[in-house]
């Protein structure tokens, strides 16, 4: 299975489901795992690390 079709499964559940208060989360959720991600090999690690 693709990434892509990971997404869109995701959205046919929070749309046929009503579910769009999760979205909010999930999104939040990818953010901060894309911000720890870039932060462990950059330059910027200190300062992330004092966000948490």
């Amino acid at each position: 299975m693709s990434k892509i079709s990971i997404l869109k499964e995701l959205w046919e559940f929070l749309r046929v489901r009503k579910r769009f208060w999760l979205a909010p989360i999930i999104i939040i959720l990818v953010l901060l795992s894309i911000l720890m991600i870039f932060a462990q090999s950059s330059a910027v690690a200190p300062f992330v690390y004092t966000l948490f």
